[in-house]
């Protein structure tokens, strides 16, 4: 009997505990901006299909015609590739990614076709959705399928830059 009463009053303690935790959840509005000041943009942390990243692809080598190269396998992997050019100085890291708000989760996608090697420049003021990809003296080639799947996975989510604030995101 005295085992019973035991095993009673645990599971009515566990039961108190499981309501306490519930109703003081803090992560019912996780991602949704709450709290975020009301001046700071909103970034778009949606990691996106590749046919809906927009990017236009610059040259930051001497090697001559490697932004039109990288382009043409852009467009061959999906992307809408809007421009291709070259840059006006040289970059010696791998690549660059610039980007705004509204590209945080297509830089991120990008991300991974340089094995997260990429530097990230975030412009809070950018107001376009197309990300940048300035391509340096480090840069050998862009990531097959399967190494762009593990470094997504690798790089794990999108999260907003600092001085932002994620998205809501509709349910």
């Amino acid at each position: 009997m005295r085992a019973l009463v035991i095993v009673g009053m645990l599971a009515v303690i566990a039961l108190v505990f499981v309501v306490v935790a519930v109703v003081r959840d803090t992560q019912s509005n996780a991602g949704a901006a709450e709290g975020c000041p009301a001046d700071w943009p909103r970034a778009d942390v949606t990691l996106r299909d590749h046919k809906d990243v927009k990017i236009r692809v610059f040259n930051g080598t001497d090697r001559p015609g490697l932004a039109s190269s990288v382009g043409d396998d852009f467009r061959n992997r999906d992307f809408q590739v809007e421009k291709e050019a070259n840059e006006k100085k040289q970059i010696d890291e791998v690549a660059v990614l610039r980007y705004g708000p509204k590209g945080v989760g297509s830089a991120h996608l990008l991300r991974a076709y340089f094995l997260g090697n990429a530097e990230l420049e975030y412009d809070a003021k950018r107001p376009d959705d197309v990300v940048d990809v300035v391509l340096g003296n480090e840069f050998q080639q862009l990531a097959t399928t399967t190494e762009v799947n593990q470094s997504i996975g690798d790089l794990g989510a999108p999260v907003a830059p600092p001085g932002s604030c994620p998205m809501p995101v509709d349910n």
